[in-house]
C-alpha cells in the first residue's frame, strides 16, 4: 500500500500525497508531477509511479490544489505555484530522508517539472511525457470562457466532469510563464517522452524541448500511446524507459557518499 503523506502548499492548504514504496533493492527515489486537472490517482500518475517502484524507484506522487484528496481551491493555483509546490513535494522528499533522484512530469506537469527541476532538492535527472513547451498551451483548453474570465474576474468551467472556477489572476500568471529559458538553463539529464499521434500536446512540442536542452538529452517516441497513457500497458511502459535511462544518473552515491536509502 502506498505511504500517505501530506505537505503544505505554498498558498496555505495542505495537499495529499501518496509514496509507492520501492519492491526489492531501493535504486533510488522521484517525485511524478501530475497533468493540468488530473490528479494523483490519474492513469500516468498512478500507473507510472507504481511501475517504477516495482522496479526500485519509490515515488511520491500528490494531488494539486483543490484537486482529488488535496485542501484549497483550485481557482487559486497557478503554473507558477504548481511549480512551487514541485519544490516543496521534493523538500518533503529530503526532510523524511528520501530525497527525490529524479522528477516525471505529465503533461502540463511536465512543463512545471522542467521549471521545478533548477530548485527541488536533490533532483539528479528530469523526464517529461507529453509536455508542451510553453505553459500557455492550456489555454486551448479553456478558451470557450476565456472572454468571460478576463472581464468578470472568474467564471465556472466543466472539465473532466467536473466544475472548476478559472480565475484572471490564474489566466494572467499561466501567460506570463516562459519556458524556453528554464529549458536551456537546465543542468541536468533530460528525458523527453511523447506520442507521435498524441492528439492534445502536438510531438512538435517535444521537438522544441529536444532542440531548447543541452545535452545529456534523449528523446524517445511513445508509438501508438494516447495522451492520457490510458492505452493498455502504455504508463507501464513509460515507466520501464524511464527506469532504464535515469539509471546511470540516480543509482549510486549522492555528493558526501549518501546512497539510496
Amino acid at each position: 500500500m502506498p505511504e500517505k503523506v501530506r505537505f503544505q502548499s505554498v498558498v496555505g492548504p495542505e495537499l495529499a500525497g501518496a509514496i509507492d514504496l520501492p519492491e526489492g533493492e531501493i535504486r533510488g527515489w522521484g517525485i511524478f508531477v501530475h497533468g493540468f486537472t488530473l490528479g494523483k490517482d490519474s492513469p500516468a500518475a498512478s500507473r507510472v509511479s507504481k511501475q517504477l517502484a516495482r522496479e526500485g524507484i519509490g515515488m511520491l506522487r500528490y494531488d494539486n490544489l483543490g484537486i482529488g484528496d488535496s485542501d484549497g481551491d483550485w481557482g487559486d493555483g497557478s503554473f507558477t505555484v504548481k511549480v512551487q509546490d514541485t519544490v516543496r513535494a521534493a523538500a518533503l522528499m529530503a526532510e523524511r530522508g528520501t530525497p527525490a533522484d529524479l522528477l516525471v512530469g505529465h503533461s502540463w506537469g511536465g512543463a512545471a517539472a522542467i521549471a521545478a527541476a533548477g530548485e527541488a532538492t536533490g533532483v539528479r535527472a528530469l523526464a517529461t511525457i507529453g509536455a508542451p513547451v510553453e505553459p500557455s498551451h492550456v489555454e486551448r483548453q479553456y478558451d470557450a470562457v476565456m472572454d468571460r474570465v478576463l472581464s468578470e474576474g472568474s467564471h465556472e468551467w466543466f472539465v473532466g466532469g467536473r466544475t472548476l472556477v478559472l480565475k484572471r489572476a490564474f489566466v494572467e500568471d499561466v501567460r506570463r510563464a516562459h519556458l524556453r529559458d528554464r529549458i536551456r538553463e537546465l543542468n541536468l539529464p533530460l528525458l523527453v517522452l511523447h506520442s507521435p499521434t498524441d492528439q492534445t500536446v502536438d510531438i512538435d512540442n517535444a521537438g522544441e524541448i529536444f532542440r531548447e536542452a543541452r545535452h545529456p538529452r534523449s528523446f524517445v517516441a511513445l508509438e501508438e500511446a494516447d495522451h492520457l497513457l490510458t492505452a493498455r500497458g502504455q504508463a507501464q511502459r513509460a515507466a520501464h524507459i524511464i527506469s532504464a535511462w535515469a539509471d546511470q544518473y540516480i543509482h549510486g552515491a549522492r555528493p558526501g557518499g549518501r546512497t539510496p536509502r
